[in-house]
């Protein structure tokens, strides 16, 4: 087992250079760089620019080096903690991100906590209590998950809210504590308004999660070793949870390396709408403008997540199911 999770952890070194060598020439495929989307934005505007100045910064930041030898720099420079310089907010891309970068994984663990503490239950029940009106009704709530965007859900909970209520509901915590330093009162700002953000983003995973979970524990249920386990006496309790939840478990736990990055993806578009202070308005501003550092520091935060989210699966389902580790070891 020791030797499976240190092979396991040894493939995701070279997953995170491969996937950093695709984001950087990724976004180095759009023609032109920041400087020339800046130039031309400012010549839109009737403004002129010193072309000396330009030159200067594009040696200066070695925008006329080779691609290959800037993506070189670029690597080192992570390797030891420095992620590059935003050219859009003109200071190093960690001061950029700064607390941003701590609401969004805050943002993400709850919201992937709240996915599971509802979808685990809901699951169990819509699939021992399969045709029920009860399964029906979970049904239909989880086919309307899926189908709703995150967006729009955001956006009908706003109109709701301020309809009903009077108030709005964006932002991730009230005007007066922006920039503050973190505090008690800070603290339940953020979790108040942290309830909408969670559910918009949590929907559609929720949902999705809820029919893995019926559909395989109901395949589960089905089998023969359930069937003798009833036929022998076996509590209804005991026969659920032994071995049909522990199987259905398996892809339970493999959707740990697929639900981080979806939750921060799904995120990214809810923060805009919601005006929430996380890194999703300024990963699409650096998108839009090419500041690629600031680009390329996000989309490999959102890697890294991918990465550990699979590392940490696959340890657990190794734990979880003997077979998996038998089969690790026999391929030692």
């Amino acid at each position: 087992m020791i030797r499976y999770i240190i092979f396991r952890v040894f493939a995701a070194i070279p997953t995170l250079l491969l996937i950093s060598l695709l984001i950087f020439f990724i976004i180095q495929l759009p023609p032109g760089d920041y400087f020339e989307t800046y130039i031309a934005e400012l010549q839109a505007q009737g403004e002129t620019v010193d072309p000396n100045k330009i030159a200067f910064l594009k040696h200066e930041y070695g925008f006329d080096k080779p691609m290959i030898e800037q993506y070189g720099l670029w690597v080192l420079g992570m390797m030891h903690g420095d992620f590059g310089y935003s050219f859009e907010y003109e200071m190093p891309v960690t001061q950029v991100i700064g607390s941003r970068l701590y609401l969004t994984v805050l943002i993400s663990v709850v919201t992937i906590i709240f996915t599971w503490l509802v979808a685990f239950p809901i699951g169990i029940y819509s699939a021992v209590r399969q045709y029920s009106w009860g399964d029906y009704g979970l049904t239909f709530l989880g086919l309307l998950g899926l189908a709703t965007p995150n967006f729009l859900l955001a956006l009908i909970l706003m109109y709701l809210a301020n309809i009903w209520f009077g108030v709005s509901i964006g932002h991730m915590m009230d005007a007066r504590y922006l920039g503050q330093p973190m505090s008690w009162g800070k603290f339940w700002s953020i979790a108040e308004h942290m309830v909408i953000p969670v559910i918009v983003i949590g929907t559609s995973g929720t949902a999705a999660m809820i029919r893995r979970l019926r559909a395989n524990l109901l395949d589960e249920l089905q089998k023969q070793y359930v069937v003798t386990a009833r036929a022998k006496g076996v509590p209804p309790l005991r026969a659920l949870v032994k071995y049909p939840l522990r199987m259905a478990l398996n892809f339970f736990i493999s959707d740990i390396g697929g639900i981080l990055p979806s939750v921060i993806s799904g995120a990214v578009v809810v923060s805009i709408v919601l005006s929430l202070e996380t890194t999703g308005p300024l990963l699409i501003r650096a998108l839009q403008s090419q500041d690629m550092y600031l680009a390329g520091s996000f989309l490999m935060f959102l890697a890294a997540l991918t990465v550990a989210g699979v590392l940490i699966s696959d340890i657990a389902l190794a734990l979880l199911d003997p077979r998996i580790r038998l089969q690790a070891g026999r391929d030692k």
